[in-house]
């Protein structure tokens, strides 16, 4: 179900910073008290190939997201303790040594399932030993969320596992979204900072068509 419109749930979810602290994380409650936006993402498991890469392209990037007062939070089923290894594990080891932002540590999957972002293929049911037997990985795909200042969210995407985000992308997004919370226009195709924007009525996209 999608969940673009609606609240980000309200569940806490166990967390790890570079420090080696497990802490409680809400996402929810991060945009709100802090009146910040959030970016949320999700990517498959520690110690692989493509998610490292994108972990430290959000790093990159963190002084274009503490500009726009957005707060940055990766995740996965990994455990607390895996991220901490990975975390002190050197860049051209395959590792994430110099990420900043926390990570959720989702192992009992409680908040990815409600977001509906596992890897099940499906599921079996034996009648006679009651037991459920998942086909694929239970892990997340790469799914994105972006959730503004009251907690609502404004944009969700799912990468398969192969395919790697493009920062820039959310960048573009989150600018966008400001501007409309700013201006009250509506942002055309391929609308970047600093282009013209539209008014939400038949003028303004008759006059804006007129133009580009």
């Amino acid at each position: 179900m999608a969940l673009v419109g609606k609240k980000f749930p309200n569940l806490s979810v166990d967390a790890m910073n570079e420090m080696g602290d497990t802490f409680k994380l809400n996402v929810l409650e991060e945009a709100q008290k802090n009146n910040k936006k959030v970016l949320l993402f999700w990517y498959p498991k520690d110690f692989t190939f493509v998610c490292p890469t994108e972990l430290h392209a959000f790093q990159n990037a963190m002084e274009e997201f503490e500009k726009r007062n957005v707060m940055v939070i990766g995740a996965s089923c990994d455990t607390p303790e895996v991220h901490f290894a990975w975390l002190n594990t050197p860049k051209d080891n395959g590792g994430i040594e110099g990420v900043k932002y926390p990570i959720l540590a989702d192992s009992n999957r409680n908040l990815s399932s409600r977001l509906d972002i596992l890897d099940i293929m499906s599921e079996t049911y034996d009648e006679e030993t009651g037991a459920i037997t998942l086909e694929g990985d239970n892990v997340t795909y790469r799914a994105t969320y972006l959730i503004d200042e009251e907690g609502t969210v404004f944009h969700e995407g799912i990468n398969h596992m192969p395919l790697g985000r493009n920062v820039n992308e959310f960048l573009r997004l989150i600018d966008a979204y400001s501007h409309v919370q700013e201006k009250g226009e509506v942002c055309p195709a391929n609308w970047e900072e600093g282009k013209e924007a539209m008014n939400a009525d038949r003028e303004g996209v008759a006059s804006y068509l007129s133009l580009n």
